[in-house]
């Protein structure tokens, strides 16, 4: 038996955010219903594929905004992953959240499905910032959003946060920082807004119709999440991630370390056996696909050693304990060194790398700038 990752991507939102480039499109009764019969052929295909060879112990329910489905369509959704493997008793089951998505009915049925972990969209904490990135929520909403979460008996919450928003200071930050914390959560994400071109708040931007942070306003939020949710408690354990000791997200630490994982809907990316592979992306496409049994695979590669190390590398810098030599060496047969000593060496003398108790990884000036490290890799 082989112990996997699941992740299942809902395509559905209320309506899409300013910023968003992901694969999502509005819900309805209808597409939510040729989606989830999609959904729950396509487990079926994939347990007839490998037969009894994976056991799930993390499984991931993203989006979009899964808990857009209504509460019986939400408990439909939460059967899938049983219904085609065998799941560990104790793994970590997430699912994203946006506030004004949740109410108590939904959150039951989350913990009568057994989730034992939530991520909650809070983004910000100022209502003009939120309706910047044109989120369908106030900050008032995910504060009660949280708190109904903790009331339904929910012990591991993360709070999605975003800096670099046009019009935010380096106060707002700092003030959107302090209520998170203060919050209590066991784990933080803060994400540094990506602005892309054919979006609206792209168009926006290009327009000149928002003032976009300058590079250096955004390195300088960066480094404050750093210091202050390190000194409020939480371990910095990797890029953008924040938790409480021994309350990291068990799933995305699998993506981190090099785990293998099955992806189920439109779009899902998986690893499995060496090869990569995506489901198509259009959620037409995917249910066809599905409805005449054939998998929903749009592209897949097989991974070279080459392309297994530097992936190796450039995932697991981005932990902060950054990448185990010793783990190198029983994966591959040669030491980081042996393949990449002189990119190794450059980035050391650039101050981007450090070389420490049998690990590599970034150091602190290198963090802000972590994709011109993993570059060296590719």
């Amino acid at each position: 038996m082989k112990e996997i990752g699941l992740y299942i991507h809902v395509p559905f939102c209320r309506g899409k955010c300013a910023y968003c480039d992901f694969v999502s499109y509005p819900y309805s009764p209808e597409a939510a219903e040729r989606y989830l019969k999609a959904l729950e052929r396509e487990i079926r295909l994939w347990s007839e594929w490998f037969g009894p060879k994976l056991v799930l112990k993390t499984v991931y329910v993203g989006g979009g905004t899964p808990t857009c489905l209504p509460p019986e369509a939400l408990a439909r959704l939460m059967s899938v992953p049983r219904a085609g493997f065998t799941m560990l008793p104790d793994a970590e089951v997430a699912v994203e959240a946006n506030p004004g998505t949740l109410d108590e009915e939904k959150l039951a049925v989350l913990a009568a499905a057994g989730v034992n972990r939530l991520s909650i969209g809070m983004q910000g904490t100022a209502d003009r910032l939120l309706r910047v990135l044109g989120r369908a929520h106030t900050a008032g909403e995910a504060r009660q959003a949280f708190k109904a979460a903790r009331a339904a008996g929910f012990t591991n919450i993360n709070l999605d946060l975003i800096y670099g928003i046009p019009g935010q200071s380096a106060g707002d930050w700092t003030e959107t920082l302090a209520e998170a914390a203060a919050l209590g959560p066991e784990h933080v994400s803060a994400y540094s807004l990506e602005i892309h071109s054919e979006t609206p708040l792209g168009q926006a931007a290009a327009a000149g119709e928002v003032a976009v942070c300058s590079e250096e306003t955004v390195r300088e939020m960066y480094l404050k999440a750093i210091d202050f949710l390190t000194a409020s408690g939480y371990v910095h354990y990797e890029i953008a991630n924040f938790a409480l000791p021994g309350r990291e997200s068990r799933h995305n630490r699998l993506y981190w370390e090099g785990g293998e994982y099955l992806g189920l809907g439109p779009g899902a990316h998986s690893y499995l056996d060496g090869h990569r592979w995506a489901n198509t992306a259009n959620p037409g496409e995917y249910c066809a696909t599905v409805a005449r049994g054939e998998l929903p695979v749009a592209e897949a590669v097989r991974l070279t050693p080459a392309d297994a190390m530097a992936e190796a590398m450039f995932l697991g810098l981005r932990l902060t304990a950054g990448v185990s030599a010793a783990r190198f060496q029983a994966r591959f047969g040669c030491s980081p060194e042996a393949v990449y000593g002189p990119a190794i060496a450059r980035l050391a003398a650039q101050g981007l790398l450090i070389e420490e108790d049998g690990y590599i990884r970034l150091t602190r000036d290198a963090l802000p700038v972590a994709n011109v490290v993993f570059a060296a890799f590719v």
